[in-house]
């Protein structure tokens, strides 16, 4: 236990000095691959998000979705692909071919999802080749080109909202 709290806070030590804060955009494409990073430790409606995100518009096949949990139950069986801390090392490198290329894909968008600052989470929302990146106003603003301000739990307004400013920078079509 002690040994996981002195590597995350190792880790968030090491990410203060890499921050990058996130390029400017470049241009208007339309959105067509979307990629979802879900912490999954507190917030447990994922379907229903899932599905307030297709209901508004996003192809289901073109959403990739990555799950977090602080603990992972070797018995149980996931609907997406789920992971926790220990694919970290203590250098900050990933040891997980998923997770990996889900930060290598060029997403057009990536929905952070989630409120609390973890290392892993921020270290995969900062490395990622996604395009534009939309998080949780909670979160550490240079992360993402858009921040939305509401509650984990209120995942429909958190859709509404971004389905509403990616109509107005003409990310999808009306």
């Amino acid at each position: 236990m002690f040994l996981n709290y002195f590597k995350n806070l190792l880790l968030k030590y090491t990410l203060r000095n890499k921050w990058q804060d996130v390029s400017s955009l470049s241009g208007t494409n339309a959105i067509c691959s979307v990629g979802l990073l879900i912490d999954e430790t507190n917030f447990f409606e994922k379907e229903q998000l899932i599905k307030e995100l297709i209901s508004n518009g996003l192809s289901a096949n073109s959403v990739s979705i990555l799950v977090y949990r602080e603990t992972i139950d070797k018995k149980e069986v996931y609907s997406q692909y789920t992971f926790n801390s220990s694919i970290l090392d203590w250098k900050g490198t990933i040891g997980d071919a998923v997770v990996t290329e889900f930060i290598q894909t060029e997403f057009d968008l990536l929905v952070s999802y989630y409120e609390i600052e973890k290392a892993i989470l921020l270290l995969i929302t900062n490395n990622s080749k996604a395009k534009f990146k939309v998080g949780l106003s909670s979160i550490d603003k240079r992360f993402n080109h858009l921040t939305i301000t509401t509650r984990i739990s209120n995942y429909s307004i958190f859709a509404h909202e971004l389905f509403k400013y990616l109509k107005i920078l003409n990310k999808i079509e009306l």
